[in-house]
């Protein structure tokens, strides 16, 4: 059993297994040539005193059962050469590694881990002893094996995926690696990959990176896409682990590109990318050709311009990605490790020529992918539009060249081995040329110990060092792809090192806009407005509205105001509800006040003109007494009006209840004593002469003060249950919309106590009108029951017409004011009745025919009433004769006549008796 030095027997099972790997793989290998900068099949064998191995992604991934595909110009080729620059430049220097040259062995592992684990078996071939004791040659002697070169030292690979599978291998053999790409936290794992290290930093500082991007960018809904394998998967979770760890960034989609995706799988990833159109912002961990295809299938899918792509440094400032589809990729931010652009590479590279550079074997097939032509009719290119090659073009003049992201960190990866080398040959070495003993064979584990404390400056005059996991440290460039006047180019925006410090105002947008798209779940709540979380997802929310009285306590509740309070404009706190009142200003007011005005003055003009012709037979005929009661109870209703309009306090509350039933129960008192007068003269006057008890003047005046004093005794119990107060009703205009509520300062009048407040006189109109129906067939000639019956018949109808609409409006909104208006006019009106009906016409033939007011003869009492009750029965049309001389006879008799028993003044009018 083979087995490499120091290995215990317990790892033979693995190692059976490389050999039978490395077998079938040696089969189809020839003898090495002789030689410097010869080629070795699908290698690049450089002769030196120590040979270091190489792994670059030469040719992407092949297709349909082919290891490799096509050349990658950047990511394979200008790595590649950047370690034979390298190389180069540490053998022409004779200050490192003096007198020792540096060999190579560089394969290719076209871009998949399962091709570069079999072409790297080419490494450990040298550590596995072969026995040829069964081998004879023909002549009978020993046969001559040709040994291969022992590689002490692996720079590579660029992919992560390839660089754990390779270094589960090179560990056995006790190999080191220096990683020049990978940086997948994986690797990061010292007890697995004690022999790996690497010049760039691991994705644990990418990922914070980008998730300092995307929270400075204010983002918090975005979706990742990961190529399958440890580089893609092992980013993708150290971000989403980041996000958890610092908040504030939920993950929409986590979408997985297979190793070996099938036709159309590209489009299915744009689809689920689009199955949230809120999260634009596109997290990428994936390699190279995966960027490629997806931006592809996103411009194919018509989505340019609707996500925003922030790649890692697998894209970096590459050019390969996006090219003939730079307005996808347009506003793309990625991240790459701090680097610089190595002018002695570029002179390096663009000087390179089929001549000078037949140690590349691939060279060639770039040369004709790189200018387009092709070298002979067996070229790699294929295509009857393709020219010749001439051999005359040249890198950067017939072709554009911009180095590649990675080529200092390649350089350096070489100079890491090298400085780990030379410091491991002073120490084992000291004061000889060349190699001593102690370095044949290398010791892998001294080689690591010597790597792993290396602190240099690099080809770009950063530090290059590694921690005790074999890890650099984290400093990165953030680039922005952005095109100006339709050129594209990775401009630098930012950077980070342990924090994120980017240039936003630098940065543009896809359709070259400035400002920074949106990628959230949720638009921010408004003012007033609370979270409703989504379960499960904290950057999801429903924005629910504080609405009627609630204000917005918290992001998260909603509180309702305090009674007396209403929610501001945007319900973010209460403030005080405004207090309303009826003004004098008001439409409501201002038709109620002229009407009182006008009855007012109707008022003291029937007073005056009353007081002024006192003496008058038409005066005398009205009864004077009750009909100066009478109009201070009509006086009183108008006046009302100003009570209910003015400004509530304790005061006009208590003058509201005393004068708001007093003035119509005052009036209808005495039009109740008019008519049961009428009724009871007339009554009696039809069986005798004698007339009623109680009819006098002051037997009249006494009547009515008893009844107007019943609702004066009412309002007193009622001050002495509940004394009178202003009060803030906030119910009444409390409206379902916050803005139109109000309070209503008011008297503390309810409905029911209106209704009590004003019954005493609603049952003394009813029972007048109950009278007035009684004397309807007394002539008209002889008194004044039917002006009175009119005027109770529409009162009536107008009190009928006010109970409907005072408490049918008792939901509105308008309802104080309504109420108010309602109920003074109301008043105002049943007082304009009684006045118009009652004593207008006196005043009129008082003022405007004086002919008519004077006496007539006078005959005896029984004459008068006799010829009364006669025109009643016998000549219906007696209120034809002119000037009511029947009439006027009886009221002068009356009025003069003497009783013996009582004096009583009787007054027969169809003015007022």
């Amino acid at each position: 059993m083979f087995q490499p030095p120091g290995r215990s027997p317990g790892r033979s099972l693995t190692l059976l297994l490389l050999l039978f790997l490395q077998s079938s793989f040696r089969a189809s290998q020839a003898a090495k040539p002789k030689g410097p900068g010869h080629t070795h099949l699908n290698s690049i064998r450089i002769d030196g005193d120590i040979s270091l191995g190489g792994l670059f992604p030469v040719h992407a991934r092949g297709h349909d059962g082919k290891a490799c595909g096509e050349l990658k110009k950047e990511k394979g080729i200008h790595r590649l050469e950047a370690m034979l620059f390298a190389l180069d430049r540490i053998n022409n220097d004779n200050n490192l590694l003096p007198n020792i040259t540096l060999g190579a062995r560089i394969l290719d592992t076209c871009s998949r881990d399962t091709h570069a684990l079999e072409q790297s078996l080419t490494f450990v071939q040298a550590l596995i002893e072969k026995d040829g004791t069964d081998v004879k040659c023909l002549g009978g002697g020993a046969p001559i094996i040709t040994k291969p070169e022992r590689v002490v030292g692996v720079i590579g690979a660029s992919s992560s995926s390839v660089s754990i599978m390779v270094a589960n291998i090179l560990r056995l053999f006790k190999i080191p690696q220096v990683s020049y790409a990978s940086t997948a936290p994986e690797l990061s794992d010292n007890t697995r990959y004690d022999f790996f290290s690497r010049v760039v930093p691991p994705d644990t500082y990418q990922a914070q990176a980008m998730v300092d991007i995307v929270k400075a960018m204010r983002w918090n809904y975005v979706s990742t896409v990961a190529s399958e394998g440890n580089y893609g998967e092992s980013g993708v979770d150290a971000f989403i682990q980041k996000s958890r760890e610092d908040g504030g960034v939920c993950i929409s989609q986590s979408v997985k590109i297979p190793r070996e995706p099938k036709q159309g799988e590209f489009d299915k990833v744009i689809r689920r990318l689009r199955e949230n159109p809120n999260a634009r912002v596109v997290i990428l961990f994936a390699n190279e050709d995966d960027i490629r295809r997806l931006l592809h299938a996103a411009k194919k899918a018509n989505q340019t311009g609707h996500f925003i792509w922030v790649g890692s440094d697998s894209w970096g400032s590459k050019i390969s990605p996006v090219l003939n589809q730079e307005e996808m990729a347009e506003g793309a931010v990625t991240i790459l490790p701090k680097r610089q652009s190595i002018r002695g590479f570029d002179r390096y590279f663009i000087s390179r020529t089929l001549e000078n550079n037949r140690r590349n074997i691939w060279f060639a097939e770039f040369w004709e992918n790189n200018f387009n032509c092709k070298l002979s009719r067996h070229a790699l290119k294929k295509g009857p539009g393709l020219k010749k090659c001439t051999n005359q073009e040249r890198i950067g003049k017939d072709s554009s060249y911009e180095q590649e992201g990675k080529v200092q960190f390649v350089i350096d990866a070489v100079y890491a081995m090298a400085h780990a080398l030379h410091t491991m040959h002073q120490e084992l070495c000291p004061g000889k040329v060349g190699l001593c003993s102690k370095m044949d064979p290398i010791n892998g584990t001294l080689l690591l110990k010597h790597i792993r404390r290396l602190n240099f400056a690099g080809i770009a005059g950063n530090p290059v060092l590694f921690n005790e996991n074999g890890d650099a440290p984290g400093r990165y460039e953030i680039y922005q792809y952005q095109i100006r006047n339709r050129s594209a180019e990775y401009k630098i925006i930012g950077h980070w090192t342990d924090q994120l410090h980017l240039n936003v105002r630098s940065m543009q947008w896809p359709g070259g806009v400035r400002q920074v798209p949106s990628s959230i779940c949720s638009q921010p709540c408004q003012p007033g407005e609370r979270k409703k979380t989504v379960k499960g997802i904290p950057c999801c929310w429903h924005c629910e509205r504080c609405d009627g009285y609630q204000y917005q306590a918290d992001t998260y509740t909603c509180k309702m105001c305090r009674f007396d309070l209403r929610p501001n404009e945007n319900h973010t706190g209460c403030v005080p509800i405004p207090i309303v009142k009826l003004e004098w200003s008001s439409p409501w007011a201002v038709i109620p006040v002229l009407i009182a005005v006008a009855g007012i003055m109707a008022t003291v003009l029937v007073v005056g003109t009353f007081i002024r012709y006192n003496d008058t037979p038409i005066v005398k005929a009205s009864g004077r007494e009750l009909s100066y009661v009478l109009l201070t109870g009509i006086f009183l209703c108008y006046a009302t009006t100003f009570l209910m309009i003015s400004a509530p306090d304790v005061g006009i509350c208590s003058l509201r209840r005393i004068f708001l039933g007093l003035g119509m129960s005052i009036s209808y008192a005495a039009l109740l004593t008019k008519t049961n007068r009428i009724y009871r003269i007339f009554e009696q006057g039809s069986m005798s002469v004698s007339a009623p008890r109680l009819i006098s003047p002051a037997s009249q005046l006494v009547i009515t003060f008893t009844l107007a004093s019943v609702q004066l005794l009412g309002v007193c119990i009622w001050f002495g249950v509940d004394p009178s107060q202003a009060i803030i009703d906030y119910e009444d205009q409390r409206t379902s919309n916050p803005a139109l509520a109000r309070g209503v300062l008011k008297c503390d009048i309810s409905d029911l106590s209106l209704i009590c407040l004003l019954g005493y006189s609603m049952l003394l109109m009813v029972t007048c009108t109950v009278y007035a129906i009684k004397t309807r067939g007394v002539p008209e000639t002889f008194n004044e029951a039917k002006p009175i019956g009119f005027t109770m018949y529409t009162t009536c109808i107008i009190w009928l017409a006010f109970i409907p609409i005072f408490f049918g409006t008792s939901q509105s909104t308008e309802k104080m004011y309504i109420q108010t208006t309602t109920l003074t006019i109301s008043v105002s009106l049943s007082a304009s009745v009684s006045l118009g009906m009652l004593y207008m016409p006196k005043v009129y033939v008082v003022l405007f025919h004086p002919e008519q007011n004077v006496p007539k003869r006078t005959r005896s009492l029984k004459a008068v009433v006799t010829a009364a009750t006669m025109s009643s029965k016998f000549n219906p049309k007696a209120s034809l004769r002119p000037n009511g001389e029947a009439k006027t006879e009886l009221c002068e008799s009356l009025e003069t006549q003497t009783f013996s028993t009582k004096q009583t003044y009787i007054s027969y009018s169809n003015h007022a008796i």
